[in-house]
Order: C-alpha cells, then sequence, then structure tokens
C-alpha cells in the first residue's frame, strides 16, 4: 500500500521538528508522499531552544542551525501563533489530518511542596528563564531587588540561572537579551548567588561544560565548602561514579579546583556559591523571603541521601526553585495529572482504559517527561514516528472526514476565525529583523536582539511574509 498521509504536528520545538523530518524522510523512502503542518501556540518556531535555554550558550546556535534547515526544506509547513484547544480543537485537527503528534514539551515549574514556598520572592525558575529569554506571554519586568539569592536544585536549568543572575549585565550584551531584560539586570543589587542541592559533589545533574562555565564569568567568585566534600568521603556510591562516569570524574576535578585555602578572601564583586547536602524544608519569611531553612543530609551509599536532624538557616531575600519542569493538560487529549505527561504507549496515545487512540500520538516532554537532552528526543521521536508509519501501512489509522485537497482548509478555517497565524516566510522576515537590529546595537557586536511583545512579533512576521510573498 502506498502512504499518502496528511499530518499535523503540534509544537514546533526540537520534538516536534525532529519528528516532521523523520516523518517525512520515512515515508519518502516508502515511496509514499506526506503532508505536514506544524502548528506552534508562538509566534516563532524552536520552542525551548528560543525561550527555555540561557541566551549565553553558543552551542545552541548549532542546535538552531539544525531545525531551521529542516524547516527550510519546505516539506513541512509551520502554521504559528496558534493554540490548539482554543484557536483550533483536537478534534478539528483529527477531521482533517490522518494523524495528530502532540510535542508540546514541558513549560512549567515542578512544584516544591515545603512551607513558604508560595511568599512574595520565592519563584519558578522556568518563569525567570521565560522573562529573561523574551517569551511574549511574560511580563516585560522582573522583580531583581534581592542582593542574596537561593536557587534549589541540581540541574542545568539551576546552573544556567544562578550563571545569569550572578553575571554582570554587560557580559550578557553579546548574546539576544531583550532590551527590557539587560536594563532589569543592570538595576540588580545581587552580590551573592547560593545554589543547593540535596545530594554530593558527585551526584549532581549538570553538565561538564555547564559547570566549567561558571567559572568563566568575568568578575564573579565561584564558592565551594570543604565541609560539603568531606560529606562525600566513603561513599561507595560517589566511589564508584568517579571510577565508571567521566563526566563525574571531569565535574569532580573542576569542583575540587573551586576549593580555596582557609585564609582565601574574595575578589570579585559578586559570589556563586555552590553547596551540597542540603534538603530544603521551608522557605523562611512573613510578608516576603526573608531565608531558607535547610536540613543537612549524607548519603547512604547507593546515591540517594537521608536527613540528619541537623538544620541550617540561611538569610536570602529571593527563591527560585529549579527541581524540573512539568507539562500542561492540551482540552480533548488525555492526560495523567501524576505523572504529567500525555497517558502512551511507545508514542501512541492512549485512552482511560489503556486502548490507543487511532491516529494519536505523542513525543518528546509530553511523551516521556522533562528528563534527557536532544539525543533523547530524536531517539523518541523515532519510535513515535515508527509506529505511526506501522499504524498507516496496517490501515488502522482514523480518515479525515473534512475534505482538504488543497492542504488550505485548515488556514481558511483560522481566517475565519480572525486567528492571525503566522508561516515560516513569517519566522524568516522576523528573524531578519531581529538580526537588524543587533547590527544597529551601538557598542556591541550581537548577533540579534530578540523582539518581545506578541503583536509585534506577529505583525512583522505577517508584513514580511506579504512582502516575500
Amino acid at each position: 500500500m502506498t502512504l499518502n498521509l496528511r499530518v499535523a504536528i503540534v509544537g514546533a520545538g526540537p520534538a516536534g521538528i525532529y519528528a516532521g523530518n523523520i516523518l517525512r524522510r520515512q515515508v519518502d523512502e516508502a515511496g509514499g508522499q506526506v503532508a505536514i503542518d506544524l502548528f506552534e501556540s508562538l509566534p516563532a518556531p524552536y520552542g525551548l531552544i528560543r525561550y527555555g535555554v540561557a541566551p549565553d550558550h553558543p552551542r545552541i546556535k548549532g542546535i538552531v542551525n539544525s531545525l531551521h534547515e529542516m524547516l527550510d526544506e519546505g516539506t513541512i509547513r509551520l502554521i504559528g501563533n496558534v493554540e490548539v484547544g482554543r484557536d483550533v480543537t483536537v478534534d478539528e485537527l483529527r477531521e482533517r489530518y490522518d494523524a495528530v503528534i502532540f510535542a508540546t514539551g514541558a513549560l512549567k515549574d515542578a512544584p516544591l511542596d515545603i512551607p513558604g514556598i508560595d511568599l512574595p520572592g520565592s519563584y519558578g525558575a522556568a518563569d525567570l528563564v521565560a522573562w529573561y529569554d523574551g517569551h511574549p506571554d511574560v511580563s516585560r519586568e522582573w522583580p531583581l531587588e534581592a542582593e542574596s539569592i537561593a536557587v534549589i536544585g541540581n540541574g542545568n536549568v539551576a546552573l544556567d540561572v544562578a550563571r545569569v543572575l550572578a553575571k554582570h549585565p554587560a557580559d550578557l550584551l553579546s548574546t539576544d537579551i531583550p532590551a527590557n531584560v539587560h536594563e532589569g539586570l543592570l538595576a540588580s543589587p545581587v552580590t551573592d548567588v547560593h545554589v543547593f542541592g540535596r545530594r554530593g559533589p558527585s551526584q549532581v545533574k549538570f553538565t561538564p561544560i555547564e559547570l566549567r562555565e561558571l567559572g568563566e564569568v568575568p568578575d564573579v567568585d565561584i564558592v565551594v565548602y570543604d565541609d560539603d566534600f568531606a560529606r562525600a568521603e566513603g561513599d561507595e556510591h560517589a566511589a564508584h561514579l568517579l571510577a565508571t562516569n567521566n563526566q563525574v570524574k571531569v565535574m569532580t576535578r573542576t569542583l575540587n579546583g573551586w576549593r580555596k585555602p582557609a585564609d582565601w578572601q574574595p575578589t570579585a564583586s559578586r559570589r556563586l556559591h555552590l553547596h551540597f547536602f542540603h534538603s530544603p524544608v521551608e522557605v523562611l519569611g512573613t510578608s516576603s523571603v526573608e531565608g531558607v531553612r535547610f536540613e543537612r543530609t549524607r548519603p547512604v551509599g547507593d546515591g540517594s541521601v537521608v536527613g540528619t536532624g541537623e538544620f541550617v538557616d540561611v538569610p536570602v531575600q529571593a527563591v527560585y526553585r529549579a527541581v524540573g519542569y512539568a507539562s500542561s493538560p492540551i482540552a480533548g487529549v488525555p492526560f495523567d495529572e501524576s505523572a504529567r505527561v500525555i497517558p502512551n504507549e511507545g508514542g501512541r496515545v492512549t485512552d482511560g482504559a489503556g486502548a490507543p487512540i487511532a491516529g494519536v500520538y505523542a513525543t518528546g516532554w509530553i511523551k516521556r517527561g522533562p528528563v534527557g537532552l536532544i539525543g533523547h528526543t530524536k531517539g523518541d521521536a523515532l519510535e513515535t514516528i515508527t509506529n505511526l508509519v506501522a499504524d498507516a501501512n496496517a490501515g488502522v489509522l482514523a480518515e479525515p472526514t473534512v475534505a482538504a485537497a488543497d492542504g488550505d482548509e485548515v488556514l481558511e478555517l483560522l481566517e475565519a476565525r480572525g486567528i492571525r497565524y503566522t508561516t515560516w516566510n513569517g519566522w524568516l522576515a522576523l528573524d531578519a529583523h531581529e538580526r537588524s537590529l543587533g547590527e544597529a546595537f551601538e557598542g556591541t557586536a550581537r548577533e540579534r536582539v530578540k523582539v518581545v511583545p506578541r503583536d509585534e512579533q506577529v505583525e512583522i512576521s505577517r508584513s514580511g511574509a506579504l512582502v516575500a510573498g
């Protein structure tokens, strides 16, 4: 049977783009045809690569270039500024496509359920990341009023947040941060940023490059504490990791290199502290954050820790929780509230009884949870698409009920509802505009300056697309 498919993908981040690229390739290799529409709630593509990664990560450019090439081939049609579940329903997509793939990722902060976490001055790291990355749906202003800040978490997001908060704004001008973010960071009185993890130095979830970048921040001292290393002595799990894991070896060497002699005195105007074996138990304060209470922990030899009954209070005026991301439900799609994923088997979305729903699939973090790097996302997409193509060959996909001979029926539906959708040509126009803003910036060479307001992004995109057309 020769395949001739129309497929909608919801989410234009790496998961969705990889899924589209793999689908196109598999169908091409089978001698079939596939029309792919890539729906995105934001006016611009790339998802967390554009709005969830610290702006001072130059290696992200390589990922963006790869995603750009996939979309620039013209075999995947981008339909941006469209919220599935609001502007168009899931049922309406299923009526028009042989299959719908959800790749909406995980955009919200995972909760940290301790007393005081809702005090003014306590924030989710994902919200701060969205602010400094210029997300159009986040306020232009952020309350950077604290001299001492706690970041709770021992993963890459925690390090990103801590580094951006500690970094001098002038050192971010070579990135694409928006003007309002630069102005906000300029007003920050911060002197000390503290990063806290429950486990020891060998069990951190950083990557070596993330850790190394900390030591390259100008006028910021990195501070680690000998007591934390002493607590790790005799930990069999840590010893095993050091003996078998090259990444752990590199990071342990880096951390040990930051240990200071007893008479060390800070020389920089700002400090970034890395604390280990600290488990948060309460955010302290009455009308706002005044500190965080931690229970000191110790390793038990299997990678886990237990509390020691020793408590310490650390005075800070702001707290950022970076303990993970969480996905959000989509109207019309099953959702596991506990695991915060769309229930699925190998990417085939399942109903409440565990049976697959014909023609509905998931990939990326909405499928497996917010774990893994880009390589995992590619493998995830491969599994989902392989199963989708197998289902198509087996004839078990639900056939569309709305005719769409020219493929434009869904665009006509959006236009009839007054939805100002954006396109790939529109993104190229917005991309060129942001780059021109960077070129025009006085004093510092910048690749781009992000446009933040949604309406402005849409206007530039749609005007540019008309010119290109």
